[in-house]
């Protein structure tokens, strides 16, 4: 049994857990060590079972504690080079990440770890670089896209092969424009390698969702320019105009910004 657990999403951290009983990969490491270590045990889990780290990018909501937890607990952390090495470069990440823990991974290549393959992939953001991940287990294909500048065609193939997907879906276009964010800020986000908005969130699912596919979550809201409530109505009412119902076709769901989702079974 496939299992998923979000810890965070959002630019206050973000953290994933995605498990079987013989053990789980974690990806991105953007919340405390307390605060993983308390989610952990209120959901019966336990540190042990994590068995690699992935990582997205190099920012500080991603990454911030990958160092501390991946040194206090000897765990690989799995990331392209210039991710690596952009962690190294930045100062929000003060315990960084041991040598003999940093492993390099391509992206468009496959990898199996336990009952996981898993293969990285293209996602442009002004980080020094980041990656989506498709992980297969079994029959169940899995992917996690955040932090998306713009949808390019790679990542329309990945959302079509999913069958449980996470999903960016940052902002809402009239509450940023409307917001206290500086000009510099605001095209930061709009530009090609900023954030997606909720709309472009909803035409990626409407144009390349599969019969497949049985579960989006909404990931990585801004808690300034968009609220969960807005962003599920705003991605229901584009699938809706492309003829797909929500919950019929497909669970939506919005993953919480500082605390877990629970434990979702992935059949």
């Amino acid at each position: 049994m496939l299992k998923f657990l979000s810890l965070g999403s959002g630019s206050s951290g973000n953290c994933y857990f995605l498990y079987t009983e013989n053990g789980g990969l974690m990806i991105d490491v953007g919340i405390g060590v307390r605060a993983l270590k308390k989610s952990f045990h209120e959901y019966g889990l336990s540190i042990p079972q994590i068995k690699q780290i992935l990582l997205t990018h190099d920012h500080a909501d991603h990454v911030k504690s990958v160092g501390s937890v991946s040194h206090d607990f000897k765990l690989p952390v799995y990331t392209t080079a210039k991710v690596h090495q952009g962690i190294l470069n930045n100062y929000c990440v003060r315990h960084k990440i041991d040598r003999s823990l940093a492993c390099v991974i391509k992206k468009g290549e496959t990898y199996t770890f336990g009952d996981f393959q898993i293969t990285p992939f293209d996602v442009p953001h002004d980080s020094a670089d980041n990656v989506g991940y498709k992980i297969v287990c079994g029959e169940v294909v899995f992917c996690l896209i955040t932090d998306i500048g713009h949808v390019t065609d790679e990542i329309k193939t990945y959302v079509s092969e999913a069958n449980y997907l996470v999903l960016e879906a940052n902002h809402d276009m009239e509450m940023l424009m409307g917001g206290p964010y500086p000009p510099y800020l605001k095209k930061r986000i709009l530009s090609d390698s900023g954030h997606l908005s909720n709309k472009d969130c909803g035409e990626v699912l409407a144009q390349n969702a599969t019969p497949a596919l049985r579960h989006v979550w909404l990931c990585h809201l801004s808690e300034e320019n968009n609220h969960p409530e807005l962003a599920r109505i705003t991605v229901e009412q584009t699938l809706r105009a492309h003829g797909i119902i929500a919950g019929v076709d497909f669970q939506l769901e919005v993953l919480k910004r500082k605390s877990p989702s629970g434990i979702y079974e992935l059949r």
